[in-house]
Formats: structure tokens, sequence, C-alpha cells
């Protein structure tokens, strides 16, 4: 466990940058800053929920057990918060979340977590904000893997994953295939084949883990006409 200053904090969440001197004491003395390595669980499916989780640095893998396969549900960049649906929809953890590189997260006694919306209006209007951007994304995404083929959802997974987790077109891809699979819904040797089809067309280029996005424009195309 590592030491903290929560109002001190430069990546202190906007819910949190509304908080003041006392709630700020009562959210240091009410929370601990875990680090975690790549492959460890933040939490687990089924467990007992009793923290909300704030993802200060890393990237971590959102995913559930279904009927016959695992579901990956997110890939979330910090910082952001984890499990704040638990907090208020159920007290047994829905899904488990994975850190994919080494990461930081702050847990948060979720009965203070909750006095905090109860009380502060400008703390729960940003949080009521962060839960619905998170909503309309999910939207979009069951939207698309309803209807896309596999080399639309490789496509729209890849540009989402440039775009919005590195902000770069050469990036190390974080996931296995097989997580690639279930992120999308498919099998491995589908995400590899389409993989190698962009790759053979020269719409990307792949050197082990690193990808490149060499036509941006034309994975574009693929991913909105599916």
């Amino acid at each position: 466990m590592l030491q903290h200053h929560c109002k001190d904090c430069q990546i202190k969440s906007a819910a949190a940058s509304n908080l003041n001197k006392e709630e700020f004491e009562i959210l240091e003395t009410n929370s601990a800053q875990v680090a975690f390595k790549k492959g460890e669980t933040i939490f687990k499916e089924g467990a007992l929920s009793l923290n909300v989780a704030y993802l200060r640095s890393g990237i971590v893998k959102v995913h559930m057990h279904g009927p016959t396969r695992e579901k990956i549900l997110r890939i979330v960049k910090a910082p952001s918060y984890l499990g704040i649906p638990i907090t208020f929809g159920d007290k047994i953890n829905q899904y488990s979340a994975t850190a994919i590189e080494d990461t930081s997260v702050c847990f948060i006694d979720s009965n203070y977590f909750r006095n905090f919306i109860y009380s502060n209006g400008k703390f729960a209007y940003e949080i009521i904000v962060e839960l619905c951007k998170n909503e309309l994304k999910d939207y979009q995404k069951y939207t698309s893997q309803s209807q896309k083929q596999i080399p639309g959802l490789v496509a729209e997974t890849l540009l989402c994953i440039s775009e919005t987790i590195y902000n770069n077109p050469r990036f190390n891809f974080p996931l296995t295939r097989n997580e690639f699979g279930d992120m999308v819904g498919t099998s491995r040797e589908s995400v590899s084949r389409a993989l190698s089809e962009f790759s053979s067309e020269k719409i990307i280029e792949i050197n082990g883990k690193e990808i490149t996005i060499l036509k941006k424009d034309i994975l574009e195309k693929i991913s909105k006409n599916g």
C-alpha cells in the first residue's frame, strides 16, 4: 500500500475536485492506494464489493464470464472510476477488473463514497456525467457488435484503442489474440485472419505486439461499413 494525499493529488477526478477540506480528510482516511502488476486482479467477479476503485494510472480490462466464454466489456484507461454501478446496484461484483499493464488504484470505502453523493451535489453531478458517458459508449459498442461483420469489428477496436487509449497510430496492442476475440465476440482464428488481411493490404503493420495504423481512412471505412 502506498502513501497518498488526496487533496494534493494531481490526477484526482473531476468529482473529487469538488470536495471541501473536511471531505478530503474523510476521503484520505477511508481510502488506500495500491499498485498492481500486469495480469493481477484488481477485483473479482462474484466477490463482495466494499470499495469503489479509482484508476490513477495504467490500463485495465473489465470482463465478465458468460455461459460459454469470457467477455471483455471494456478497456479502461486512467484516470477513471471502476465499479461505481456495483456500489449502487449490488453488493456483489458483477464483473472483474484486471491490470493489463502496471497500474495504480485508489480504493475508496463505498459507504463514504455514497455519503459524498448524498451531501455534495457537484460531486454527484460529475459521477452522473461519467456514468452517462460510459453508458452511451456501451450502447454504441453493442449496436456495432450486433450489426457488423468481423473485419468491421476488428477495425473498430483497433481505431478505438489507437485513439482513446494510446492517442497514437503506433501502439503495443494490450490484449492477446484470445482476449481480442473475447472483446469482439469471435474466435482467435477469426481475429488473426482479419489482422493478416489488413496487414497484407498494407492497412496496418504488425511487428510482434506492436501495431501501426498506416491507412486510417481505409480502416475507418471498413469500421463504418462493417
